[in-house]
């Protein structure tokens, strides 16, 4: 029997719940969170949307079948001629224009994750790049779950952040954490324990680097 992404979470554990359960995300959920760490953590969200759009790019280079190169052009497209432009009415309606988003720099969080990402898919192969990735992409749709789940999380028009909950339980998002699962678990089952035990290792330096970007947000370093 192979593995899965579960393998991967349940060898991470307590750096995978610390990212799941972040104060940050805490704070979104009960609506009590900074906004100006908010605001900060849009922003820098933005410069992340642009090298996630480059880690596409990526992977299609990485691409050795047709069918993966269609999906990580699916993937550019989507945030090049899409999740970017919603991103940045996003940050309008906080109070961010988009001469402030194009002026903005990039917080040492920011690059670390990012290039991070973008190192370990050029040093490794497809698989690697995807499971550096997985914290964000899969991360966002289990956070918004966990929140759901939780009694005191608030829902409506009484807390602030309820848009970002909603964009990330949708039908549409959660569609593609599904998509990612299935695509991940379709490899990580043919891996060996050495290269899975490989794999592991990339996916807690991910999900570290994404408890670093929760930080960043509270602290709202640069």
């Amino acid at each position: 029997m192979g593995y899965r992404f579960t393998d991967l979470t349940r060898a991470c554990h307590d750096d995978w719940r610390a990212y799941i359960e972040h104060d940050f995300v805490r704070g979104l959920g009960t609506g009590t969170l900074d906004e100006g760490a908010f605001r900060h953590y849009l922003q820098q969200d933005y410069l992340f949307l642009i090298h996630f759009a480059r880690a596409y790019a990526l992977a299609a280079y990485k691409s050795r079948t047709l069918a993966d190169l269609r999906q990580a052009h699916e993937g550019l497209k989507a945030i090049v001629d899409v999740e970017l432009g919603l991103h940045v009415g996003y940050c309008r309606e906080w109070g961010i224009s988009e001469a402030q988003l194009a002026a903005l720099p990039e917080a040492r969080a920011t690059m670390a994750y990012t290039r991070y990402v973008l190192d370990t898919g050029n040093r490794g192969d497809l698989l690697d790049l995807h499971v550096a990735l997985a914290p964000c992409l899969v991360g966002y749709g289990e956070i918004a779950n966990w929140l759901n789940a939780q009694d005191s999380t608030v829902r409506g028009t009484t807390n602030p952040y309820d848009a970002w909950i909603a964009m990330y339980e949708g039908e549409e998002f959660q569609a593609a954490m599904q998509a990612e699962l299935a695509w991940l678990d379709a490899r990580l089952a043919d891996v060996t324990p050495a290269r899975f035990d490989e794999l592991v290792e990339v996916f807690r330096d991910a999900t570290r680097l994404e408890i670093d970007f929760w930080q960043m947000g509270l602290d709202r370093s640069l």
